[in-house]
């Protein structure tokens, strides 16, 4: 899982706590300024060098951007958002209102996922079924549950006998 809203207004892994009210007015004066038929700024911008990627703190990051900008990336894709657009998305949370989830859930997540921190906060939240289950895939980081085949091939098993006994 990758909750969206919430690295955006904490930052990854809560790496940037100490910046929202900072980010919040950044954004605001950006939507101020648009509206007032002013240049439209963009963030995450993804040109990045192998070194710099090599340099970025994150497994999720690092080889997400290998993943999405380089192997399988699409060519209308880009990582870029307006500034103002951040106001809209620090308000959003993945997880907003996921007790009212009452069917089977299943949920699976690297063992070695920076970003299994999520996975494990959605599933807490999750409280609306008692038949849910959290499956971490053993050696397995964020990014390579898409595509290395022991992994793959894991969930895959998995989601069999998960949607054979709840559907």
């Amino acid at each position: 899982m990758f909750n969206s809203g919430l690295v955006r207004r904490n930052g990854y892994m809560d790496s940037q706590l100490s910046t929202i009210q900072e980010r919040l007015q950044q954004a605001s004066d950006t939507r101020a300024q648009e509206a007032a038929g002013g240049e439209i700024l963009y963030a995450g911008d993804a040109n990045l060098t192998d070194e710099q990627i090599a340099k970025l703190p994150f497994d999720l990051y690092r080889q997400g951007y290998e993943y999405y900008w380089k192997t399988h990336a699409h060519p209308n894709s880009t990582f870029k958002y307006t500034m103002s657009s951040l106001l809209d998305l620090m308000s959003f949370d993945a997880t907003n209102q996921i007790e009212l989830i009452d069917k089977p859930l299943l949920m699976i997540a690297g063992s070695k996922a920076d970003s299994l921190y999520m996975s494990e906060q959605a599933f807490a939240k999750a409280t609306g079924t008692k038949d849910k289950e959290l499956l971490k895939i053993d050696g397995a980081t964020h990014i390579e549950t898409y595509w290395v085949p022991k992994y793959v091939d894991a969930a895959i098993e998995k989601l069999t006998k998960f949607y054979a006994r709840t559907i």
